[in-house]
């Protein structure tokens, strides 16, 4: 874990992960009286077993089998652990060695239509504080594509509207502890702007509860969940949306429009350019209208 924070740079969350990921290969080891097997004695056949043994692993809440997805986790997590004996010079098999399960589909990646984002922002009553706060939440989601951890941890002082201004711009420290810049629209920063003149407490958080009769403590990721979920259903759109359907549909909005794969790799602070082409086959029907539309010669009228 030391490696993974000093070496590798990961957040506390991230370490926390891999952690639980390993005790489950650790499990594995013991319930197979492997548990005093060195590094030097791990052989492919291990591995092997282990991937065996993932695959026919089920979810305790539906008995599903574990995704193709969520097997490599735990894959990558044991790659993770080579790697750190490769660095360490202590012999073990190589980490190139532990292929990934075969995902059969591509990811589905849900996302909202202009005109459903437009329905999703006019939801709140914006005439309290807490319409306010929700109008702004929704806002600052379609206008930065952030993260719903990163919105959560915003705070008040971050947001700095000058008067009039039309232009804001932060830096914020997103997944992986890299440093981005996160850019706010025009609305968005009206509805911060409105929400904030509202503010008459000294709480730092950008975006806070307002349960009791006195504002305190910090919006959590379960309580921007359900403002979402509750607005969606308002207003009729999927019941799947949720805060990453207003970062998918940020990101997909960009590419409809034009916008390179490589900047909004940028926007949304992916390290992987291919964790961002998840949404290239969103964007396939518009390609193809695009090339049909402007590539090459009309055919001649005879």
């Amino acid at each position: 874990m030391d490696w993974l924070e000093i070496e590798k740079g990961l957040s506390n969350k991230s370490q926390e992960n891999y952690k639980r990921f390993l005790e489950k290969f650790f499990s594995w080891l013991k319930l197979n009286h492997l548990e005093n097997l060195k590094p030097s004695e791990l052989t492919l056949d291990h591995i092997w077993k282990y991937r065996v043994f993932l695959s026919r692993q089920y979810l305790s809440k539906n008995k599903k089998p574990l995704k193709r997805s969520t097997q490599n986790y735990y894959l990558i997590a044991l790659r993770q652990l080579l790697t750190f004996f490769t660095e360490k010079d202590i012999s073990s098999v190589p980490p190139e060695k532990v292929k990934l399960a075969r995902e059969k589909d591509e990811k589905i990646v849900n996302f909202l239509t202009v005109e459903q984002v437009q329905k999703l922002l006019n939801a709140p009553d914006t005439s309290n504080i807490l319409g306010l706060r929700d109008r702004a939440i929704l806002e600052t989601f379609f206008s930065t594509g952030l993260r719903v951890g990163e919105l959560t941890s915003l705070n008040r002082e971050q947001i700095k509207i000058k008067a009039d201004s039309e232009e804001l711009e932060i830096s914020i420290i997103g997944k992986g502890s890299r440093p981005r810049t996160v850019y706010f629209s025009e609305r968005a920063i009206e509805w911060l702007r409105k929400y904030l003149e509202k503010r008459n407490d000294q709480e730092k958080a950008l975006f806070i509860n307002y349960r009791g009769k006195i504002p305190s403590t910090r919006l959590t990721i379960r309580t921007m969940e359900r403002i979402i979920k509750k607005y969606a259903i308002m207003v009729g759109l999927p019941f799947q949306t949720s805060c990453h359907t207003l970062r998918h549909s940020f990101a997909t909005d960009l590419l409809l429009k034009g916008v390179d794969l490589r900047v909004v790799q940028e926007f949304l602070g992916h390290k992987n350019i291919v964790t961002t082409q998840i949404y290239t086959h969103v964007t396939r029907p518009h390609l193809k209208e695009i090339h049909r539309k402007f590539h090459g010669f009309k055919k001649e009228k005879e």
